[in-house]
């Protein structure tokens, strides 16, 4: 028994019962060095399924492109003879006319001799490989369209460069005389709409970062 004014506390030890972990009360925390089971949220290769859906629908739009591309250049080469009839009247304000574009989008940098042909090759490829890597890792679906637009239109001129050494373009849009663009085709057309959306992604998204920071 504890003499007066003296600590029981301080003269003697509380045994406390062990306390084991359940089932019911939880897991235990892992020993140090365990390894620990990755989950999606532990595992930093997981992709979600949003992004994934994402990353196939623009290389399914990319592809369409590219084949549409294609396909309209075969129609106006082959069926169409253009390049030996060079104008077809479709529209008052739309023809089809023959043009050998051996430069880029829109008629940019054109190639004189074969060298310039094969670096604008290369050029435009790194261009397409550099967008495709872009692509693949891209989350938001309207970045993602906007690259699919300008890698199926890129890769469509690309085989035309390779197979004639230019770029079949037919697409003439003219109001009278005056003409908003030089003569396209569709990889053109679908370049330039996947750039505009891609400014215009950029754009808004500055404007958002400072709202957000103002009402912080």
């Amino acid at each position: 028994m504890a003499e007066a004014g003296e600590n029981p506390l301080a003269s003697s030890e509380v045994e406390r019962p062990p306390v084991s972990l359940s089932k019911a009360d939880g897991a235990a925390a892992p020993r140090a060095g365990a390894a620990t089971p990755l989950g999606k949220n532990g595992n930093k290769d997981y992709v979600p399924g949003a992004v994934r859906r994402n990353r196939a629908y623009g290389f399914i739009l990319a592809l369409f492109v590219f084949i549409a591309d294609q396909a309209t250049k075969w129609v106006v080469t082959f069926p169409l003879d253009l390049q030996f009839r060079r104008e077809i009247e479709i529209l008052p304000f739309f023809d089809l006319r023959w043009v050998e574009n051996r430069g880029v989008s829109m008629g940019f940098l054109t190639a004189s001799n074969e060298t310039t042909r094969w670096l604008l090759v290369a050029l435009t490829t790194a261009i397409a490989l550099f967008v495709a890597i872009w692509l693949w890792r891209e989350k938001r679906r309207d970045d993602a369209w906007g690259l699919a637009l300008v890698l199926g239109g890129a890769l469509g001129n690309i085989v035309d460069r390779i197979r004639f050494g230019y770029v079949v373009d037919f697409a003439d849009l003219h109001f009278g005389e005056w003409r908003p663009f030089l003569v396209f085709n569709v990889a053109d057309a679908a370049i330039t709409i996947g750039v505009l959306l891609l400014l215009l992604r950029a754009l808004l998204t500055r404007k958002e970062k400072p709202l957000k920071e103002g009402n912080t």
